[in-house]
């Protein structure tokens, strides 16, 4: 009787539980690789039944859970395919029994819309950057029950541009794990290092950065400086350090996996520009102790000056530099910016706050009524 009462409980839990449906884009694993990992890994550890549509082509280089259920879309890579490709997609979500749909990146939007009214379902959008060219018309009015922002400066654009879905904006933090330790400055038997992971698209981008760099290094500064990543300026930034002189100081390597090996390796973490999207990176950096060089402008929630980074004005070698100079020149100082970083990110952007927030937000969706 005993053994029966108990499965019976747990029988009344599991039909409580969420079962989400997560979308993601090829820029989702790319890009926010680590907070889809503890996203899944939080959920399943919470015994929430968790299913993942994913672009084909795609091989996660991170950890998913083996309970994770995973379909890939579309199964023929092929455009006169469309519609069968969705018959099989909308198929395989509802056999996972959903209770909502979880849209990760904007570029998915149309695609969760379009599954959200075939299988009759409340879905979430995620907006990580603020473009004026994002359309509205993407988001369905009557199942798109909430936007999800990662930062309050997009929070608060999307507000101003898309009045209609003012009330739906929710902001949740992306959370991530703070090391006990700093990298900062933690091995006295090498020479300082600094890391940027800017995409190689424009090399105006690039060039106030390795002029600061120049200066630097003619001052007598003994540091390797390391650009991480991809683009069409790739060879356009080649040149210019050549050009300068640096390739004794500037590595330009591919954006290895994972990443976070690659930004541990560094002292100093740089965002040479602004930027309109939220910076995962920048969020690791922060929780691994490295201590944070950037600018203000765009969606900068993370970076507050003196507190978690040291800011400096982009288009200005000569401020970058005297920002640089400073963290070389005062390791203590590097390192309390450092552990500053460190402690913001365990009271604002702890993984179980972030997996906590999105539960909620999933079980209010299982909860409410379809209309």
């Amino acid at each position: 009787m005993g053994e029966e009462q108990e499965n019976s409980t747990q029988e009344k839990t599991a039909a409580k539980l969420p079962r989400p449906v997560l979308v993601v884009s090829e820029r989702t694993v790319s890009e926010y690789s680590a907070l889809l990992e503890h996203l899944l890994v939080g959920l399943t550890a919470q015994s929430v039944p968790v299913a993942l549509v994913y672009p084909a082509g795609i091989s996660p280089d991170f950890v998913i859970p083996h309970t994770v259920e995973l379909i890939k879309h579309p199964v023929f890579d092929i455009s006169l395919m469309d519609f069968h490709n969705m018959n099989i997609l909308a198929e395989r979500v509802n056999n996972f029994k959903p209770t909502c749909l979880h849209c990760l990146c904007e570029t998915r939007a149309l695609l969760t819309r379009r599954l959200a009214k075939r299988l009759d379902l409340p879905y979430i959008l995620m907006i990580n950057a603020f473009r004026k060219w994002w359309s509205r018309f993407t988001v369905s009015r009557r199942r798109c029950a909430k936007i999800i922002v990662p930062a309050e400066s997009i929070a608060a654009g999307l507000a101003c541009a898309y009045r209609p879905f003012a009330e739906r904006i929710e902001r949740v933090n992306p959370g991530t794990f703070a090391s006990e330790t700093i990298v900062c400055f933690q091995r006295l038997d090498r020479i300082p290092a600094m890391v940027t992971t800017h995409p190689l698209n424009n090399i105006d981008d690039f060039k106030n950065l390795l002029t600061a760099v120049k200066h630097l290094s003619v001052d007598g500064y003994e540091f390797m400086l390391a650009v991480t990543g991809g683009g069409r300026a790739e060879r356009q930034l080649r040149r210019l350090v050549a050009d300068l002189a640096l390739l004794n100081v500037v590595v330009i390597v591919p954006r290895l996996r994972p990443l976070i090996a690659v930004i541990t390796a560094g002292d100093i973490f740089v965002q040479p520009v602004a930027t309109r999207a939220f910076n995962p990176l920048l969020l690791e950096a922060m929780g691994v102790g490295a201590a944070i060089a950037a600018c203000k402008g765009g969606v900068d929630d993370l970076i507050i000056d003196g507190k978690t980074a040291v800011v400096f004005d982009p288009n200005d070698p000569l401020s970058v530099k005297a920002c640089l100079k400073q963290l070389l020149d005062n390791r203590d100082f590097a390192r309390r910016i450092a552990r500053g970083a460190q402690q913001y990110i365990r009271e604002n952007h702890t993984v179980s706050k972030m997996v906590a927030a999105f539960l909620a937000v999933y079980t209010q969706l299982g909860d409410t009524p379809k209309v």
